[in-house]
C-alpha cells in the first residue's frame, strides 16, 4: 500500500515536469559545454575553401585532412611534442611533490614559523617582481636556454599549497600520532601516512598543473626561443598560427593561402587554429577521464564528518 502511494506521488503532474525541466536543462547545459568543440572539430577537418563560406556547425562539411597535414609536416613539431611531455610529466611530479611537502609542513600545529610562511606565501600570490625583475633572476640563475626553466620557477604553486594543505588539516590527528608513537619520523609519515591519503587533493591539483605546463609557451618565448631543441608543442604551434595569419594578409585573397611547396594544400587561418585547439586539447581529455574518480571520491571524503 505505502509503494503505491509513493509511486502515484512519484508520478504526479509536478514531479513530471520536475522531470522533464531538469532533462531539458541538462541537455542545454551539454549543448552549451560540447558545441565550441564540436565546431571546432568540424573546422579543423573541414576543406579551408569550403569553411570560408561559412555554414559549419558541429559536423565536417567537406572532409579533408589537409589542415592536420601542414601542421605535422612542420619538423620541428614531433619534437617540441616531446619536450612538452617531458616538461609535463617531470613538471607535474615535481610540483605536486614539493607543493605537498610544504603544505605538510605548514599544517603541522608545532612548526613555530607556519603562520609566517603562509603569509609571505599567500604574498607572492598578490604581488610579484614583474617580467624584467624576473628575467634577470633567471638569468643570473643560469636558466636562460635551460630546460629546467620550465621546471624550476613553478615548482610551488601558494593556490595549489593551500588546497593540499586543506586537505591535510582535515585529516585525524590519530593517524599522524600513532605514526610518531611507532617511531616514524616526518618524512615517513609524510611518504607513507600523508600522501595515500590525500590522493584526490593530490589528484585535482596534478590536473591543474598538467594543464598549465602542456599549454605554457610564454616562458619558451621569454628563456628558450633561440633554442630549437627546447621549443614545445604550444610554441610551435603559436608559430604556425603567425606564419598562416603573415601568408594570409600578404596574398590577394586574403582569408587563404597555398601552404606548402607544392602548392596544392590550401589553409586559412581559422582551419589551422581549429586544427591547433583540437591537437593541444586532445591529450589533456583522454587524460581527465582517469582523474575523474578522485573528484568524486574528494567530494565524498570531504562530505564525512568525524
Amino acid at each position: 500500500m505505502k509503494e503505491s502511494s509513493a509511486k502515484a506521488r512519484y508520478s504526479s503532474l509536478p514531479d513530471k515536469i520536475f522531470d522533464i525541466s531538469n532533462i531539458v536543462f541538462m541537455l542545454l547545459v551539454v549543448t552549451v559545454t560540447l558545441y565550441p568543440f564540436l565546431n571546432m572539430f568540424a573546422l579543423s577537418f573541414n576543406d579551408a575553401n569550403d569553411s570560408i563560406r561559412g555554414g559549419i556547425y558541429a559536423w565536417p562539411r567537406t572532409w579533408t585532412w589537409d589542415n592536420y597535414n601542414y601542421i605535422f609536416n612542420e619538423a620541428s613539431i614531433y619534437h617540441a611534442t616531446l619536450i612538452s611531455a617531458l616538461r609535463t610529466i617531470l613538471g607535474t611530479i615535481t610540483s605536486v611533490f614539493c607543493t605537498a611537502m610544504l603544505a605538510y609542513t605548514i599544517s603541522r600545529q608545532e612548526f613555530v614559523l607556519r603562520k609566517f610562511v603562509t603569509m609571505v606565501a599567500i604574498f607572492t600570490m598578490y604581488f610579484s617582481g614583474g617580467l624584467i625583475p624576473g628575467y634577470l633572476l633567471i638569468k643570473e640563475l643560469h636558466m636562460i636556454n635551460s630546460f629546467w626553466v620550465y621546471i624550476i620557477p613553478g615548482i610551488i604553486g601558494v593556490f595549489n599549497m593551500i588546497v593540499i594543505r586543506s586537505f591535510i588539516e582535515g585529516l585525524p590527528d590519530g593517524i599522524m600520532e600513532s605514526a610518531k608513537i611507532d617511531g616514524a619520523g616526518e618524512f615517513i609519515t609524510f611518504m607513507r601516512i600523508v600522501l595515500p591519503l590525500t590522493v584526490p587533493a593530490l589528484a585535482t591539483v596534478s590536473l591543474f598543473v598538467a594543464v598549465y605546463q602542456w599549454n605554457s609557451w610564454f616562458d619558451v618565448f621569454l628563456y628558450n626561443s633561440s633554442h630549437l631543441n627546447l621549443s614545445t608543442l604550444q610554441y610551435e604551434l603559436m608559430k604556425i598560427l603567425q606564419t598562416s595569419n603573415t601568408a594570409a594578409s600578404s596574398t590577394n585573397a586574403g582569408d587563404q593561402f597555398a601552404a606548402g611547396q607544392s602548392g596544392v594544400t590550401a589553409v586559412t587561418p581559422t582551419s589551422i587554429r581549429a586544427t591547433m585547439t583540437i591537437v593541444a586539447s586532445l591529450p589533456i581529455i583522454l587524460v581527465y577521464p582517469f582523474l575523474q574518480k578522485y573528484f568524486v571520491k574528494g567530494m565524498t571524503v570531504g562530505g564525512v564528518k568525524g
